[in-house]
């Protein structure tokens, strides 16, 4: 397997940037200690939001996939465009939904209702089956039925037109249709996957590959007491309102890897071959992704508490590799010993262990790799060179470049 990977160190000051049913900051036992830990799909959302802002400034078309229960409201207005009636296209759209999963009794704020799971479709893919629909003659033919029923009285007839049209729309023309889009606007559900249970057919391995944030060292939560006065009551002193929140602050090790093989593959952003022979999708687009997918990796973060707990950073440290074979490997074990406090912070030796832990791997197991590099913040430079050892040390930009040449 031919992949890059990602190793960060991190630090962030106080914040509740992934929280627990019980509202308190998620956490894990490792090495014997109690460590801060943010879940990969709380980092992955915030990775998804910036790889959309990065690709829409770019003016690219990649990043249009979207995770909602709201599907029965995006396929009726890609109906309504197709020229079909408001209600006809609502109603053809929950017929749809229930062919891919099962419609809850929740509706949404425009009244449409939801599916019960969150679903994973890109512009295009709503795009293909909403033409596959305006296009079938069968259709065509159940459509005047169903219209004249939504807008009479009786339930009796809309019923049965609804069951007619059920009839109609084929589950295997609706799915050949998703499938048709071949994820050309959606980089993000390449990457990240998607799970459709009722259809496993729809099911789509995500590229990428992350790890659950923890802490390099022992972590405590803490408690933020806090209160509010009530500006318009002149006459009392004290709080009109008290509570409390939890949060910790830690440095991280964030780790990601992206399966180069697997992101050129047809069912995820292989090459496309047009009728004429030309191909739409080429390494080019490929490299594109990827560079938008590292620069959002590196920079994101999780906006929870971003009003009141600001925790945005910038990582102190950067890794990036790429392998020809094998699978990707963690250098977590590098902080199973937890790293302890010093005048120096955490984040020095967090860099020096991770180092060491590569070296070691390098030595002891000859996982050795095609490219490495990192990113330095400049005032650690000096306290982590004896580390680095054969690790050359760039810009981001360098580093990112350096780690798209080797795309597929």
């Amino acid at each position: 397997m031919k992949h890059l990977e990602l190793h960060i160190i991190q630090s962030v000051p106080v914040a509740c940037l992934n929280r627990d049913d019980l509202n308190s900051p998620k956490t894990a036992i490792f090495g014997g200690v109690q460590r801060a830990r943010v879940s990969s799909q709380s980092w992955k959302r915030a990775i998804r939001e910036m790889a959309k802002e990065i690709a829409s400034e770019d003016n690219s078309n990649l990043f249009n996939g979207d995770r909602t229960r709201r599907m029965v409201y995006a396929l009726s207005n890609k109906l309504v465009e197709k020229g079909i009636s408001s209600d006809a296209a609502t109603a053809i759209a929950e017929q749809v939904a229930t062919i891919v999963e099962t419609l809850d009794s929740d509706v949404d704020p425009a009244g449409y209702k939801k599916i019960k799971t969150v679903m994973f479709f890109s512009k295009a893919e709503y795009e293909a089956i909403a033409e596959t629909i305006a296009s079938s003659d069968d259709v065509k033919k159940s459509l005047g039925t169903l219209e004249k029923a939504l807008t009479e009285d009786s339930d009796k007839d809309k019923e049965k037109a609804l069951k007619a049209m059920g009839k109609t729309l084929e589950k295997g023309a609706i799915v050949k249709a998703i499938k048709s889009a071949k994820l050309q606007d959606a980089a993000d559900i390449a990457l990240f996957g998607r799970m459709v249970a009722s259809h496993p057919s729809l099911k789509v391995d995500g590229a990428s590959m992350f790890a659950h944030i923890l802490s390099t060292h022992k972590a405590d939560n803490e408690i933020d007491f806090f209160a509010a006065v009530d500006d318009l009551n002149k006459d009392e002193s004290g709080a009109a309102m008290i509570s409390t929140l939890e949060f910790n602050s830690a440095t991280y090790y964030r780790f990601a890897a992206l399966n180069l093989n697997e992101l050129a593959n047809d069912d995820h952003l292989g090459d496309i071959v047009l009728k004429d022979g030309t191909k739409e999708r080429s390494v080019e687009t490929r490299r594109q992704v990827v560079k938008t997918f590292l620069k959002a990796t590196i920079q994101a973060i999780p906006s929870a508490r971003k009003t009141t707990m600001n925790g945005n950073t910038i990582p102190e440290y950067v890794l990036g590799i790429v392998r020809e074979k094998g699978h990707p490997i963690q250098l977590v074990n590098a902080f199973e010993s937890p790293v302890r406090s010093s005048m120096k912070g955490f984040a020095v030796e967090s860099v020096n262990r991770m180092n060491a832990e590569y070296a070691d791997l390098k030595e002891t197991w000859g996982i050795d790799a095609t490219f490495a590099r990192a990113v330095v913040k400049g005032s650690l430079k000096d306290q982590i060179k004896d580390s680095l050892c054969s690790i050359e040390t760039c810009s981001l930009d360098k580093l990112i470049d350096g780690m798209v040449e080797h795309v597929i």
